[in-house]
């Protein structure tokens, strides 16, 4: 029988939630059939990090996320990960309120981090640990610094009708939209231009 002590306090966890778990595609428009089509979800998010060389799709799921992971260069992680696995579970990711102090005090319990400083990632401050500390999975620690439902920019549309934005987000990219992403019962997304 295993016996888990509770010996912290909900208020001092470092861990707050489960923000997401990652999932790396070799096409963010291909995995949405599935997630949005079969499984109905339906607020997603899609933007570029033209700096890491992804394309990410964040879909929301009750209260975490599935992050797709679409590598746009030959030469990054995700790229890597494909070429040596293929599609499939890349990582997960905890949210922390302060991402330098969940470091140094999960660090004195033993953690240790691939980036010793956090850096801007898809969802805010991120940091990495190495999947030798956490029997083969990667995790990443996440500092999120503006919720999904924050204005939209160019890069980033959050979603009220999460659809409409993802074809929307799609064309922006100069890619076409599956044709079964926007339901019947929703009017496709304006033009950018209107």
């Amino acid at each position: 029988m295993l016996l888990v002590s509770d010996s912290y306090p909900m208020d001092e966890r470092v861990i707050k939630k489960l923000h997401h778990v990652a999932v790396a595609v070799e096409s963010v428009q291909e995995a949405l059939h599935f997630y949005h089509d079969v499984l109905g979800l339906n607020d997603i998010t899609i933007k570029t990090l033209k700096d890491r060389g992804l394309k990410v799709a964040l879909i929301q799921a009750g209260d975490s996320e599935i992050e797709l992971l679409e590598p746009t260069t030959p030469d990054n992680t995700v790229r890597k990960f494909l070429d040596r696995r293929g599609s499939g579970l890349h990582h997960i990711c905890f949210q922390v309120d302060d991402i330098e102090a969940a470091m140094r005090e999960l660090e004195g319990r033993g953690a240790e981090f691939i980036d010793p400083v956090p850096r801007e990632g898809a969802v805010g401050l991120v940091s990495f640990m190495p999947p030798s500390v956490a029997d083969g999975v990667l995790v990443e620690l996440a500092q999120i610094a503006v919720p999904h439902a924050a204005p939209a920019t160019a890069e980033s549309a959050p979603s009220t009708a999460a659809a409409a934005v993802a074809t929307e987000s799609l064309a922006e990219a100069g890619e076409p939209a599956p044709p079964t992403l926007t339901p019947p019962s929703m009017p496709p997304a304006p033009s950018p231009s209107s």
